[in-house]
């Protein structure tokens, strides 16, 4: 079962934090796909809130046979295609004059991007060696010294420099190709 499912199952028992878990997991990216549909990041926010609020109003509706995200994401395209249905005006405009996108479209498409790959390494990461992990935590995402995390970890400056190379070789295999740039 998926974390977004672990966190329905809490927030259905009565967890109100539970809920702050999915919408932080999944509103953008759920907002960049609908985003896609309708061409509107406003649009595409109030449509993504509407998908989420129905996990809150119909909690029977969710049954657990598909992730929570495939869920949210296929309430977010009837929604999405239902508002483009319903709108009277239907814009034609010619390949060659597709604008670029918005501001707001390019900044929320980075932002979705930056979150894909932060999931993707911490993936990867929780798949290392317990020392492995506590170095590459210690020194990439609290920021210590090399010594600093020498002495969290009761090792010598040498002894983090080698396992932080021996982590930075192993994400790369579990990252694949795409890893290369991220680490």
């Amino acid at each position: 079962m998926d974390n977004g499912a672990c966190s329905y199952r809490r927030f259905l028992d009565g967890d109100e934090d539970a809920f702050d878990e999915i919408m932080n997991e999944y509103f953008r990216s759920l907002v960049f796909f609908i985003d896609g549909y309708v061409h509107d990041v406003h649009t595409a926010e109030d449509i993504a809130i509407d998908a989420l609020s129905d996990l809150i109003v119909h909690k029977h509706r969710y049954n657990f046979k598909v992730t929570l995200k495939t869920y949210l994401f296929m309430i977010g395209k009837s929604r999405a295609l239902d508002f483009i249905r319903h709108r009277r005006v239907i814009d034609i405009v010619e390949l060659s004059e597709a604008r670029e996108l918005s501001d707001d479209e390019r900044e929320l498409e980075e932002v979705v991007l930056s979150d894909e790959r932060r999931r993707a390494v911490n993936r990867a990461v929780r798949q290392l060696p317990e020392d492995m992990r506590a170095a590459v935590h210690l020194i990439y995402f609290e920021d210590m010294t090399y010594d600093e995390a020498a002495r969290v970890m009761k090792k010598n400056r040498k002894q983090v420099d080698n396992l932080l190379y021996r982590a930075k070789k192993e994400l790369r295999l579990l990252l694949g190709e795409d890893g290369e740039g991220l680490l």
